[in-house]
């Protein structure tokens, strides 16, 4: 009925005995399907940050990926496509688009290819304090903006995660996502 499988009674009375309990973030206390919640524009505007945003990611298949494209969709943009794709992972993603190479990515991306992102810090800071995953557009070395993504809690996630620290066991987060925007889900939930 509640779509839990137990495939045996000893994994009933192991239960009983646990201390700490592991939650992955995205899907299991979040729905799942994260939904773009700010387009930063540093040079041009919003609606071409989004544009150049969903042709970087036209090829991909992560998650926030789906976000960008369909918030484009969403808003009739035309999704070009690029002239090369490299996935890097745990990164972001690199393209090739008329002769422009644009890259949309965290941190670590961005370091990887000496561009320096000082510029855009508190405004990356203050999105991720609010549980958003902030990425990063640049084309040929230079920040055009930071488009924000966001997925939502889960209905029940604050209330189970209540119950379980009130059996005494500790909670734990899991996420690929990086710290600040881990920490700020982990305090939504309690």
């Amino acid at each position: 009925e509640k779509g839990i499988l137990i495939r045996g009674a000893e994994y009933l009375e192991r239960a009983q005995k646990l201390t700490s309990v592991v939650f992955d973030k995205t899907g299991t206390l979040t729905i799942g399907s994260p939904s773009v919640r700010n387009i930063v524009a540093l040079r041009g505007n919003e609606k071409e940050i989004l544009r150049l945003a969903a042709i970087a990611e036209r090829n991909s298949e992560h998650p926030l990926a789906e976000a960008i494209i369909n918030e484009a969709k969403k808003k009739n943009i035309k999704i070009e496509e690029p002239d090369s794709f490299e996935a890097v992972p745990g990164h972001g993603v690199k393209i090739k688009y008329k002769k422009r190479e644009i890259l949309l990515g965290n941190r670590k991306l961005m370091l990887e290819h000496k561009i320096d992102n000082r510029v855009i810090e508190n405004k990356l800071i203050k999105l991720e304090e609010q549980g958003k995953t902030a990425m990063i557009l640049a084309e040929n070395k230079n920040i055009l903006g930071i488009i924000a993504v966001a997925d939502t809690l889960k209905e029940h996630s604050i209330e189970a995660i209540k119950k379980l620290k009130e059996m005494g066991i500790e909670v734990i987060l899991l996420t690929g996502d990086n710290e600040k925007t881990a920490k700020a889900i982990a305090k939504q939930v309690g």
